[in-house]
């Protein structure tokens, strides 16, 4: 198995830490640059046996020679912590992952959205009165929100971090994507996609918190000839 070298990441984090113009870049107040100690080989065993499934090289990895989280893209990866004897990952859309699902295959390779099976959105020209669209339009949504965030849509993800407005980006455990991140885009009505790499190759975490680290050094520097 081929293991990923994260040796550089936390000097280049300590750089960007020491930086007063780095604290401006989006995110950063929440993560500081700062990661959270890695997993013990014992802690991510434990992790995986709870979970049933081994997680993909990249990130396992990370987890084990970088951090278990803290500084990453947006406002920060999710850590994985241990409450009462079980594994969970912590942040602002990390209960969206589903333990007790995460090993069984996430089906998709290509961006799909659930609300594409819903007929649209009742028109108020359509009814008579007011409080018969006002049912109309109450049935519809609570029937939007059946659909699209019913909890198969995430079987095999693993949420690592938010963007803010609900939006969250994953990465695929289980199933053919298996390495590869996705976005959750259906708190804007987009649905699920692959993240591709600017040449349209799909992403895997290394180059997905990579791009990352390379943008906020350029943002840094950009930062640092403006001022």
């Amino acid at each position: 198995m081929t293991h990923t070298d994260w040796s550089d990441v936390p000097k280049r984090l300590a750089r960007l830490a020491a930086d007063p113009g780095a604290e401006g870049i989006f995110g950063a107040r929440d993560h500081q640059w700062t990661l959270e100690p890695p997993l013990r080989a014992e802690e991510l065993a434990e992790l995986e046996g709870q979970l049933r499934v081994e997680l993909p090289e990249e990130y396992r990895s990370f987890l084990l020679a970088a951090g278990r989280g803290g500084a990453g893209p947006a406002y920060g990866l999710f850590p994985p912590r241990r409450t009462d004897g079980r594994w969970a990952w912590a942040g602002d859309g990390a209960d969206l992952t589903d333990r007790d699902t995460l090993a069984l295959p996430f089906p998709h390779t290509e961006a799909f959205n659930p609300a594409d099976a819903l007929p649209e959105p009742p028109d108020d020209e359509d009814f008579d009165t007011v409080e018969a669209f006002n049912e109309a339009e109450d049935a519809y949504w609570e029937r939007y929100d059946e659909v699209v965030y019913a909890p198969e849509h995430s079987i095999g993800l693993l949420y690592l971090c938010h963007l803010g407005c609900a939006l969250r980006e994953a990465l695929v455990v289980s199933g053919p994507a298996r390495g590869r991140m996705w976005a959750d885009d259906t708190a804007e009505g987009g649905g699920f996609r692959p993240l591709l790499d600017d040449d349209g190759t799909p992403l895997g975490f290394a180059r997905w918190y990579r791009r990352w680290l390379d943008a906020a050094e350029m943002s840094e520097e950009a930062a640092t000839v403006r001022g």
